[in-house]
């Protein structure tokens, strides 16, 4: 059974969290580098593989005892918000370095199955151990519910990826990253939050 509330905060927290991470600027640059379509289907797959390995391990954690569960999810959420301010600090600065390593990574004489290829690898590599992967853990194991979480994590790993790709850069000139880091930071306190909540029920 499918838990509409927690495929919503789930994508609600997931998508705000990735939405400055540096996937979005691998998608982006990669996407004016090669064909677009076939760079969110390479990025999209590697999110399919991070995602169901999150929550493969988030359902192994869900066995641990109740109190500790929720005591590890609000820590992450709490060092969630610390990375993600103290990376805002030189978001903006950084944006620059960034756009130019995973430029340096696209190939673009690639075509068809080798821009899903390049996506996948340079995606998947970037991604190994990222924040929004270990808030999936958290999520599973907190709510215990890992198709629903799995449909919530991918669905906004799909969604940020795609808004990358489709209108990435209007979006960066609009949005400084430093703002999205700081947004990010206070929804990881507001899950720390309704997690301590939900513990003092």
């Amino acid at each position: 059974m499918i838990d509409l509330l927690v495929v919503a905060l789930t994508f609600g927290a997931i998508f705000v969290v990735e939405l400055p991470d540096k996937t979005f600027i691998a998608t982006l640059v990669m996407s004016t580098k090669m064909r677009p379509l076939f760079v969110w289907i390479g990025v999209g797959l590697a999110f399919l593989v991070q995602t169901g390995v999150a929550v493969g391990i988030g359902k192994a954690a869900s066995f641990l005892p109740e109190q500790l569960i929720h005591t590890a999810a609000a820590l992450m959420f709490v060092i969630g918000a610390i990375i993600l301010f103290r990376a805002a600090r030189t978001a903006d600065v950084d944006e620059g370095a960034q756009e130019d390593e995973y430029a340096a990574k696209a190939d673009s004489s690639a075509h068809g199955l080798k821009v899903v290829a390049t996506s996948f690898v340079v995606l998947f590599a970037a991604e190994w151990g990222d924040l929004s992967q270990l808030l999936t853990i958290s999520l599973v194991a907190k709510y215990d519910d890992p198709v629903s979480v799995f449909l919530g994590a991918w669905g906004a790993l799909l969604a940020v990826s795609g808004l990358a790709v489709i209108v990435g850069r209007l979006l960066l000139q609009r949005v400084r990253l430093s703002v999205l880091h700081y947004v990010g930071a206070g929804v990881c306190v507001f899950m720390a939050a309704l997690t301590v909540w939900e513990m003092t029920r």
